[in-house]
C-alpha cells in the first residue's frame, strides 16, 4: 500500500487537478459546457481519492505546517473566499442558472397561463401534450400534474412542448 501511495498519489492528484482546472476554466468562460460539465463534476469527485492519498503520504509535512501555524491563514483565506459563493448561490440567494430557476415557475403554471409564453393557445397546448402521449385534458392543469400522471420529470414534458427556435 505504501508503494502504491508513493507511486501514484502525487501524479494522480496533479493530473486530475489539471483536468479539473481546464474544465473549470472552460465552464467559467462557457466554452462547450456540454462537453465539460459532467467531466468537471465527476473527475473533481474522483480527485478526492488521490488527494486523500497525497495528504496521507505528506501527513508529516502537513503537521509541520500546522505546528508553525502556516496552515491556518491559507485555509482561512480559502474559506473566506468560498463563503460569498455559498451564501449567494442558488440555495442562499439569487445565484444559479436562471433557466433552471425558471423551470419550476413554468411547470407550476396552469396550461392556460403557460400557453402564451410558448407562443400557442391553451387548447393547442393541451393538444400538443396529447400528441406527445401525455394525458392533459384541461387548460387548468399544470405541467407538474401532467408529468406526475405520466411518471416523468416535469421538465421532460415542458421540453416536449417547447417551440423550436
Amino acid at each position: 500500500m505504501h508503494t502504491l501511495i508513493n507511486r501514484f498519489a502525487t501524479p494522480l492528484t496533479t493530473g486530475l487537478f489539471i483536468v479539473s482546472a481546464v474544465s473549470g476554466i472552460a465552464l467559467f468562460f462557457h466554452w462547450a459546457p456540454g462537453a465539460f460539465h459532467a467531466m468537471h463534476e465527476w473527475l473533481s469527485l474522483v480527485l478526492l481519492a488521490p488527494f486523500a492519498l497525497h495528504v496521507w503520504k505528506n501527513w508529516k509535512g502537513l503537521l509541520a505546517y500546522a505546528r508553525r501555524k502556516t496552515l491556518v491563514v491559507p485555509l482561512a483565506i480559502c474559506l473566506a473566499m468560498a463563503i460569498p459563493f455559498a451564501v449567494s448561490g442558488p440555495m442562499g440567494g439569487r445565484g444559479g442558472n436562471p433557466g433552471m430557476r425558471a423551470l419550476p415557475l413554468l411547470t407550476h403554471a396552469r396550461l392556460a397561463d403557460l400557453a402564451p409564453l410558448l407562443d400557442t393557445t391553451p387548447d393547442a397546448l393541451v393538444a400538443s401534450l396529447q400528441q406527445h402521449g401525455y394525458g392533459a385534458a384541461s387548460p387548468d392543469e399544470t405541467l407538474d400534474g401532467v408529468a406526475a400522471a405520466a411518471g416523468v420529470p416535469a421538465w421532460d414534458v415542458l421540453f416536449a412542448v417547447m417551440p423550436a427556435r
